[in-house]
């Protein structure tokens, strides 16, 4: 039985939590909060064994055996490298630090450690997505012409006026490490075998009316490796707005995923056509998601049970299964160049080779 420890106790509680108890292999064995108090209840509460009030005492349990962290980006960074030290595999939150060389260094150390990494990029992990990736790779739309991608929504943090690592930047946050985080994560995932990596991006970042330190709005151009254009259009301040919508074109077809519901993940529809015949809805069922109380549970315990795959022989463990720290860190690359082609008003080269 591998045995976890979750460090957070917001996402880590109400997603994680359940997530990694969806798969018999393992055991979520102690949880840690920044108030031990609070964290106590929570454990209890979940019939969790152990609870600490510093994420330090949970890496150095020796009956914990893999750590998953669920902080905000700028502690990520110290716990991951902790664990990693004392021999702990690592599953870590989405961006998986605030700058490119806490990225690096996470990379870094996970490699000469040895040990299995995983990042919670869960979009990639609905039912829908993994449908259109299939035909995507299978050639239903034919070569690529160029994709679309239009996800405004409003969010809690925006509602409120919340100054906090989804609103701020200089945590690592703001709206490109929240929301476009997953955008670059997917949009690679998506074209690898038929546009290659993105290569290059021109990105402009912009805020609330009267309160521009609210990160909320991006409008970029993007280009992958091979040559087909990304159009992307992401605000998390659109009342009422449309939802979250990705459109590929290729030379014989459309595909299309298209979410307007308030659940992030849940309500995702997959519409194709072929030339020269009408868009057609495509049934998608995820009997893991049923009666789930959160629609980012079933994502998220397919990327669980990924990362338990690796740790299943410890202490042979097996390679890691993407995305792990090195998905992170190319992630954390283009928000880097995301960041500086805002400040410096330029077409920013993304190529992944660029990575040190």
């Amino acid at each position: 039985m591998i045995r976890i420890g979750i460090v957070g106790v917001n996402y880590g509680r109400a997603v994680l939590l359940p997530a990694f108890r969806l798969d018999p292999r393992c055991e979520v064995a102690a949880l840690a909060g920044s108030d031990e108090a609070r964290a106590r209840d929570h454990a209890a509460a979940a019939n969790v064994a152990k609870a600490y009030g510093d994420w330090k005492a949970l890496v150095a349990d020796k009956e914990i055996d893999a750590v998953a962290i669920a902080t905000v980006p700028s502690l990520q960074t110290e716990i991951a490298l902790a664990a990693l030290k004392a021999g702990k595999p690592v599953f870590a939150e989405k961006p998986m630090a605030s700058s490119l060389d806490e990225a690096r260094a996470m990379r870094d150390a996970a490699q000469a450690s040895g040990l299995p990494t995983g990042i919670d990029f869960n979009f990639h992990q609905i039912m829908a997505w993994q449908k259109a990736k299939a035909m995507l790779d299978g050639g239903t739309i034919g070569p690529l012409r160029h994709v679309t991608v239009h996800w405004h929504v409003e969010n809690y943090s925006i509602q409120n006026r919340m100054r906090n690592w989804k609103t701020l930047r200089d945590d690592g946050g703001g709206v490109l490490g929240n929301f476009i985080s997953h955008c670059f994560h997917y949009l690679e995932w998506f074209a690898e075998s038929l546009a290659g990596p993105l290569s290059g991006l021109q990105a402009r970042v912009g805020g609330l009316p009267g309160d521009n330190e609210l990160d909320t709005t991006v409008a970029m151009a993007l280009q992958y490796a091979s040559g087909p254009l990304v159009s992307l259009s992401m605000s998390c301040a659109s009342f009422r707005g449309p939802g979250h919508r990705i459109e590929f074109y290729g030379e014989d077809g459309t595909l299309v995923l298209e979410n307007r519901t308030a659940d992030y993940m849940r309500g995702f529809v997959l519409s194709h056509a072929k030339r020269p015949g009408e868009m057609t809805a495509i049934a998608v069922d995820d009997p893991a998601d049923a009666g789930q109380p959160d629609g980012r549970i079933a994502p998220a315990s397919r990327l669980a049970a990924r990362f338990l795959d690796c740790l299943t022989d410890a202490p042979r463990y097996k390679p890691n299964a993407a995305p792990d720290f090195a998905s992170g860190l190319r992630v954390q690359q283009l928000i880097d160049a995301a960041q500086r082609s805002n400040r410096e008003g330029r077409f920013i080269d993304v190529a992944p080779g660029e990575i040190k």
